[in-house]
């Protein structure tokens, strides 16, 4: 016996990478982490490395859609 078809639009699934390296603020801009902090920071100065933990505004307006279109249901928090 044939399963029957779901009616109405496809569920969208959001990029699971793309939902952890972005954030988006309550004011709805879109943050990101910067790279570099997991290991090989012995010759980093200390003062780089206590740049590292700060949050970056996205500028590039081709990138935000990216984002949002792999990350649909992304939410401010």
């Amino acid at each position: 016996m044939p399963r029957k078809t779901k009616a109405g639009k496809i569920k969208l699934k959001t990029h699971k990478a793309t939902s952890k390296r972005f954030r988006l603020t309550g004011a709805g801009v879109l943050v990101r982490t910067k790279g570099g902090k997991s290991h090989l920071r012995r010759r980093t100065s200390k003062r780089t490395k206590a740049l590292l933990p700060e949050m970056i505004t996205v500028k590039g307006e081709n990138i935000i859609k990216r984002v949002r279109r792999l990350a649909p249901s992304m939410k401010a928090g």
